[in-house]
């Protein structure tokens, strides 16, 4: 069972709820709640990973870095994820970066706590292993979206994905941002996401973003995030069983430790 302080507690992070209770159990030691800061660099890209976080709220982008400063999304994590998966597979660094978009809280632990506990709790490894297939499933298709669909259509993804891991609440985010995240310029996202907005699919306001019609940005989205979510359903039911700005900048930011 997990230990008597705990035991009310069933962590929000999908994959360590996905746990046996014993298991969760031995690792819960080594997890220390931090919060995470409205783009805090969790790590930079080339450098050490020596934290990995599990998120209970808010999210992360993963980010391409390219030499002359310029940066696109290629991939989200939230609370069905992990953030650190170069450390799963024995490497100490990641080509990408780790940016939190959306703030909110995550369980932290020390990547030299992460290998010990994948040798001794193979449920751990197990889990990890198959959330790591799924999340480069959703880098690759996230490639070919970037290169055949339109502005308007990556838009309302985005918006989409987001939207799951704030658990349909508003979201900080300006037009400079998103601009960045789906590699377009700025002018490109103001028509779509004016488009979007007067259609009464999304409300934007003082530099926060409102999903106010799932189904109807749904429509206007490409395929991919149908099939991005349908994959994350089938991961989800499987391990739980239940239903479905710049790069570099990580010395700005430092991560609090939330009292327990």
């Amino acid at each position: 069972m997990v230990p008597t302080a705990h035991a009310q507690i069933l962590p929000r992070n999908r994959l360590l709820a996905a746990l046996p209770a014993e298991d969760l159990a031995r690792l819960w030691p080594q997890l220390k709640r931090v919060e995470l800061p409205i783009r805090a660099v969790l790590y930079a890209a080339e450098q050490p990973i020596t934290e990995v976080y599990f998120p209970e709220t808010g999210h992360a982008s993963m980010l391409a870095c390219l030499k002359d400063g310029e940066a696109a999304e290629v991939g989200q994590i939230g609370r069905e994820g992990m953030i650190g998966l170069a450390v799963l597979f024995g490497d100490d660094r990641d080509d990408l970066e780790a940016m939190v978009q959306n703030p909110g809280t995550a369980l932290q632990m020390s990547a030299a706590a992460l290998g010990e506990a994948l040798e001794s709790i193979p449920s751990l490894r197990s889990v990890l292993l198959r959330y790591a297939l799924a999340h480069v499933r959703e880098v690759a298709r996230t490639g070919i979206c970037n290169g055949r669909h339109t502005t308007s259509e990556r838009l309302a993804r985005w918006l989409l994905m987001t939207h799951d891991r704030t658990e349909g609440g508003p979201f900080p985010m300006t037009q400079e941002v998103l601009a960045m995240m789906l590699g377009v310029r700025r002018a490109g996202i103001t028509v779509a996401a004016g488009a979007l907005q007067r259609a009464g699919l999304i409300h934007y306001a003082r530099g926060h973003i409102t999903v106010t019609d799932q189904p109807g940005l749904e429509a206007v989205a490409c395929e991919c995030y149908g099939i991005a979510r349908r994959a994350a359903e089938r991961f989800q039911e499987r391990d739980t069983g239940s239903s479905p700005l710049v790069c570099n900048s990580a010395s700005a930011f430092q991560l609090k430790t939330v009292a327990d």
